[in-house]
């Protein structure tokens, strides 16, 4: 079976629109499929349409969608506040996940982490490109803050980023599904990526926020689907953490938008 998975992961990792994923993710969810599938072609074609729904279909065209760095570089060398975030709301577009938390952005980050400062350091969990929201988040330019995802070409374009819009942040290739975290942070953000770990397995979200060494966790949830759907997502996802927290003993408050259900747990 070493030698099926291997040629697997090889297949899947050498597509262009995988090619960047983390390989721990690739072998993890491969090894389920050979186990399920009757050829090697067909768990290959079915690790792939996971991978898709993990994360592949928020990002859409790839590294190729990406604004060149230097739109943002530039504007950050300007210290114009309001040019830095029209340069990040540039980028944020490009990842379905922030475009749709765009117009909630003025008020997401500062009515749910503003009464918890001052907040040191941040972890952000399946980041995708919310650390580019920085300029909108109440914390100081000194904040220690790690962005972990499983998608390469993000993890690169955030590295860069780091480099000249924030010296003490850091990204990093993880995959939180098979690695749990074990460094601490003031604040973990889990933002809207609970759904998207529970393809991976059945219960790898609750067991990552159990694991997240953080007094404050910032969860979220889609209320529509990509496609623009309710179909009574925001009552479903509220009632299950709602279980999920009182089961644990955690405290949460709740903020709602019209893009997003947003919960403060304390832990």
């Amino acid at each position: 079976m070493e030698d099926e998975l291997d040629a697997l992961v090889r297949a899947v990792l050498s597509s262009p629109k995988y090619r960047g994923v983390c390989p721990d993710l690739v072998r993890r969810l491969g090894k389920v499929e050979l186990s399920r599938r009757r050829s090697l072609r067909e768990a290959t074609k079915r690790t792939r349409s996971r991978l898709h729904q993990i994360g592949a279909a928020y990002l859409e065209g790839g590294r190729a969608r990406l604004p060149d760095l230097a739109l943002l570089r530039a504007a950050y060398a300007s210290g114009d506040r309001a040019r830095i975030r029209e340069a990040s709301a540039e980028v944020l577009r490009c990842h379905s996940s922030t475009r749709e938390r765009l117009p909630i952005l003025d008020r997401v980050f500062s009515e749910a982490l503003g009464g918890i400062g001052p907040v040191g350091s941040v972890l952000d969990v399946a980041c995708g490109l919310n650390p580019v929201a920085l300029p909108w988040m109440p914390v100081g330019r000194d904040v220690e803050y790690r962005a972990w995802d499983v998608q390469g070409e993000l993890v690169d374009y955030l590295e860069g980023f780091f480099g000249f819009a924030h010296e003490r942040g850091e990204a990093a290739l993880v995959d939180v599904t098979g690695t749990l975290p074990d460094h601490e942070a003031d604040v973990a953000l889990v933002l809207k990526a609970l759904p998207c770990l529970e393809h991976v397995e059945r219960g790898d979200g609750e067991r990552l926020l159990g694991a997240l060494r953080a007094p404050y966790l910032l969860v979220s949830f889609p209320v529509r689907s990509l496609g623009g759907r309710a179909k009574g997502m925001e009552e479903s996802y509220e009632a299950a953490f709602g279980r999920l927290v009182e089961a644990r003993g955690w405290r949460a408050e709740v903020f709602r938008y019209p893009t997003e259900l947003v919960f403060l747990v304390r832990k």
